[in-house]
């Protein structure tokens, strides 16, 4: 794209990277390689870019901004968190006035258009996943998915932009959907929650949080009643409080929505004065914070924990006393009634907050009691107040 008129489409991007004439470069192939050669290639001939590509900035972000900042072009990429939804921008920008203090979101709208037909249609996940498919909102491999590998790419870059710390997709904590069950989501929905995959991603005085999960949320809150294949992104700053940005996810028009926005940010940028430009992003390359990623056992949160129990007297003590023994403290329980001949029961439990080794090593020590079948289900809670 000439800066000020041609748009060119080609199969060939090098002749895109060393045609003089073109001052940005529009990435559109997806995937790591060849697209990281092709932005590095582009960058080092002087040009801008904008990309969609979520999987190359959450792996090799930090060091195309380097580049880019050494060069002196910019890099724009919003349409590759939250398809139509400005994230990027609203807080590199908009809440640039703020300490960001935590982001959580609903950013995989494959997940939660499966996670709303299982609490509203009943259906279990393969039944869900199947009509995802044949409505377009799931690829035939929909791994990256369902696995929460989409969702953390997306966490992964907002964690970056909000705290000012490299990109460190692999140091993010990930779990999917694959393993919720009818049962877990009409358990929530009696204890007052709704399941939703989120990505969280928190300042603690320990370190960042970076983690993607399943998580019980209030359903009172209006992230909960975030439904379909729709993204929501809760921001909390410390002087505007919690902010709620909700809209599309994916989709050709509002990712196309997210590039021409880009486009346009770039193409003012390169009629401004280059001394008085402020800078594209909100951190600076050579000034990176380097806040660790916090492990995810001294991550602290509430447990939803589901479990398979013999009926029998006993065994609801000797839970509640494991879980006591690590320091957990119970704030509600279900028991449900056994069926007709039917010597075992399930257990539902909220815990109070705990760091997860604490529950990870009650679970160790409550699987292993002949009284109990299988594991424990275990999913986190979270209320998201400010």
């Amino acid at each position: 794209m000439h800066a000020g008129s041609d748009i060119v489409f080609t199969t060939n991007p090098q002749d895109v990277v060393n045609d003089p004439a073109i001052d940005i470069v529009v990435e559109a192939m997806g995937g790591e390689h060849p697209a990281l050669e092709l932005i590095m290639a582009a960058i080092a001939n002087g040009k801008h870019v904008v990309t969609a590509n979520k999987a190359l900035i959450a792996n090799h972000g930090t060091a195309i901004f380097a580049a880019a900042q050494k060069q002196g072009v910019m890099v724009a990429f919003e349409a590759a968190v939250g398809g139509g939804i400005p994230i990027i921008k609203a807080i590199r920008e908009g809440l640039t006035a703020n300490r960001i203090e935590w982001i959580a979101g609903i950013i995989n709208g494959t997940t939660n258009f499966i996670l709303t037909q299982m609490r509203d249609k009943g259906q279990d996940f393969a039944e869900a996943l199947k009509l995802a498919q044949e409505l377009g909102y799931a690829e035939a491999d929909p791994t990256f998915d369902v696995e929460g590998i989409d969702a953390a790419h997306k966490l992964t870059i907002m964690s970056a932009i909000a705290f000012g710390i490299p990109m460190q997709f692999s140091a993010a904590h990930v779990e999917g959907i694959t393993r919720i069950t009818g049962d877990d989501v009409r358990y929530a929905g009696q204890l007052g929650y709704r399941i939703k995959l989120l990505g969280i991603t928190r300042r603690t005085v320990s370190g960042i949080e970076l983690r993607v999960h399943p998580a019980l949320i209030p359903a009172k809150r209006l992230i909960a009643n975030v439904d379909g294949s729709m993204n929501a992104v809760l921001v909390k700053g410390d002087a505007v409080g919690v902010t709620l940005y909700y809209g599309a996810g994916a989709g050709a028009e509002p990712t196309a929505s997210s590039v021409i926005a880009d486009l346009v940010d770039v193409t003012r940028m390169l009629t401004a004065d280059p001394h008085s430009r402020v800078p594209h992003l909100a951190f600076q390359p050579e000034n990176l914070s380097h806040e660790p990623i916090l492990p995810m056992g001294e991550v602290h949160t509430r447990y939803y924990l589901r479990m398979r129990a013999r009926d029998e007297a006993g065994v609801l003590a000797d839970v509640a006393r494991i879980l006591a023994d690590a320091g957990i403290s119970i704030e509600s329980m279900v028991q449900q009634e056994p069926g007709v001949g039917d010597g075992w029961v399930d257990i539902v439990m909220l815990t109070h907050q705990c760091a997860e080794k604490h529950i990870d090593a009650a679970l160790q020590r409550i699987e292993a009691q002949s009284a109990i079948a299988g594991g424990v289900m275990r999913i986190r809670v979270e209320h998201l107040v400010g």
